[in-house]
Order: C-alpha cells, then sequence, then structure tokens
C-alpha cells in the first residue's frame, strides 16, 4: 500500500481547511510537516489531488473523489482502534444543530447518549441551518440536526419531527389581549426576527410571500433567548418555534398570538452527507434521537424538565 492513514488525515484535513497552515494547526504538526504529508502522498501515488493558487489549495476533480473515500477510511479506521483498546465501538461524535434544536434538544440528547456510552466523545456545534448544511457537505460534522429544507445535492435528509412557529409579544401588548391577530394587522407591527440563513427565518419568510406589503423589521438577531429578551422589553413582536416558547408563555412573560392566515409549521430533519460511512455513534445516536420523538405530534408535545 502506497499510502498511509497519517497522510489521508492530513489529506482530509487539508481539504476541508483549503489552507495546509490551518490544518497543521489542527493536527499538531508543523506546517512543513504537513506540507511533506501532502506532497509524498502525491508523489508516491503519482496524483495530483489539489489546484494550488497562492496558500489555498482546493480539490481537484480526483482530490474531490477520493475525500469521501478517506474520511470512511479514517472513521472505519477509528472503529477499529476503539475496538481494539477494549472500547464497545462508539468513539468520537460531531453533532451539528440549528439553534433552536440545539438549545432545548440536542443537549439531552447527547447527554443520554453519553450516559449510556461514558468512553465516548462528543462535540455539539450549534449555527443556523446555512452552516450546519455547509459543514456537513465538507465532511466537518458527521450529522445535523436542522429546522430548515435543505436542497444539497450531496447530502441525505430525513424527515424528523414536526414543529410551528408562532407569532408572540409581551403581555402588555394590544395584541395580547386579543390572542390573535390578521395578517394586515401584523404588517403593521415591529418585528424582532431571526437572521437571513436560519431556518426560523425561512420558514417565516415563505408563510409571509404572497403578501406585499414590507415589514417593518426592527430587529434581526442570532439566537432566540435575545429575541424573546428584546420581545418581553417591547420592542416589537417575535416569531420563533412554540418549542422555544413553552416556558416563557408558562410564566405569562411572554404571550402567543395566533396567526390564522399564515402556514407556520415546518419539519425537522436530519441530515449526514450520502457518501460519509455511517459509524455506529452516528446510528446509535438517530436510533436515540427517534425514540425520544416517538410518539410525539409536534415539538412542543416532547417532555422537558421545566425551567422556574
Amino acid at each position: 500500500m502506497r499510502f498511509t492513514l497519517r497522510q489521508l488525515q492530513v489529506f482530509v484535513t487539508v481539504a476541508q481547511q483549503e489552507s495546509v497552515s490551518r490544518a497543521a494547526g489542527l493536527l499538531a504538526l508543523s506546517q512543513s510537516a504537513a506540507s511533506t504529508s501532502i506532497t509524498e502522498l502525491e508523489r508516491q501515488t503519482s496524483c495530483q489531488l489539489f489546484d494550488r493558487a497562492g496558500k489555498r489549495l482546493s480539490l481537484n476533480a480526483l482530490g474531490r473523489q477520493l475525500l469521501p473515500q478517506a474520511v470512511a477510511l479514517l472513521d472505519q479506521a477509528k472503529e477499529i482502534e476503539d475496538l481494539l483498546n477494549g472500547k464497545s465501538g462508539f468513539g468520537s461524535l460531531t453533532v451539528g444543530a440549528t439553534l433552536t434544536i440545539g438549545n432545548y434538544l440536542a443537549t439531552l440528547l447527547i447527554g443520554s447518549f453519553m450516559q449510556a456510552h461514558p468512553e465516548s466523545q462528543v462535540k455539539l456545534v450549534v449555527q443556523n441551518t446555512a452552516h450546519i448544511v455547509q459543514q456537513v457537505a465538507h465532511y466537518e460534522i458527521d450529522l445535523g440536526l436542522i429546522e430548515g429544507d435543505c436542497a444539497h445535492p450531496d447530502i441525505e435528509v430525513q424527515s424528523w419531527v414536526e414543529d410551528e412557529l408562532v407569532v408572540f409579544c409581551a403581555p402588555q401588548h394590544p395584541l395580547a389581549a386579543r390572542g390573535y391577530a390578521t395578517l394586515e394587522e401584523l404588517t403593521r407591527e415591529a418585528w424582532i426576527l431571526r437572521e437571513q440563513g436560519s431556518g426560523t427565518r425561512l420558514t417565516f419568510d415563505q408563510a409571509m410571500r404572497h403578501h406585499q406589503t414590507a415589514l417593518n423589521i426592527r430587529l434581526e438577531l442570532e439566537h432566540t433567548e435575545a429575541i424573546k429578551r428584546a420581545v418581553e422589553s417591547g420592542l416589537g413582536i417575535g416569531c420563533i418555534s412554540r418549542l422555544a416558547l413553552r416556558d416563557a408563555f408558562r410564566r405569562g412573560s411572554l404571550v402567543a398570538v395566533e396567526t390564522p392566515d399564515l402556514d407556520l409549521a415546518r419539519q425537522f430533519f436530519f441530515i449526514w452527507h450520502k457518501k460519509k460511512y455511517q459509524t455506529s455513534a452516528m446510528r446509535e445516536f438517530l436510533e436515540l434521537c427517534r425514540a425520544f420523538t416517538a410518539g410525539v405530534q409536534r415539538s412542543d408535545e416532547i417532555v422537558l424538565p421545566t425551567i422556574a
């Protein structure tokens, strides 16, 4: 065999980072050692795997073919290493989650997984949908749990559980007493919304797409908790998942505003790269997620610890 697993590890990391220096830092190698590893891999196989433009390296056609196979081989090698070290085979797992899922579900799921498999090493990355899709596409994370649509040709998408957004306001807001609002009334309000690229914003924009009047968007924020605080303080009304608002509605610090004219239903999804080898940890975590929501029609029906 004319290559080593270490050479493939360097190749994969350089491909993901598009930089030898960044890859070397992640692998605790000197830049020259990482560069030599790539050069030797290409020399020994008589294949060029990267196009070089200054200090930036990008995969060529052959390199793109090799990447998923190299990632799969390294994943399998790690499982073999864990098995030989007396572990159950549940090694490292990197999960990406969008903000609603990451804040309210993913930490509980990862906690349950690690209790069942204390030898496992799990990393959680919380970003918006666009970022999670990109990281899955580049093999930077194993699994994604997202709340927005994904149409990437290289990514497998499976439905998980239904979710619904809800418009909400502060208790002192005029809409709070009525508990509902027409589309025309909503267009006269100031809005506090998630940023573009988030699944929540995509669902909201799709629901409003047939209404031509431009909304008064006062703030765009990247975190659901920040949106809740801004709405509580009277800066405007918001629209996020019912799951994220259950405790606030229970306490009365925020009030739901029903919107019969808007379709705010959506789906949570699992995503992974179609060419990625599914490790035993990935399969086990997916089974845990499905069991966690078994028998649940919508995300806000999931039994979670209450917050005082």
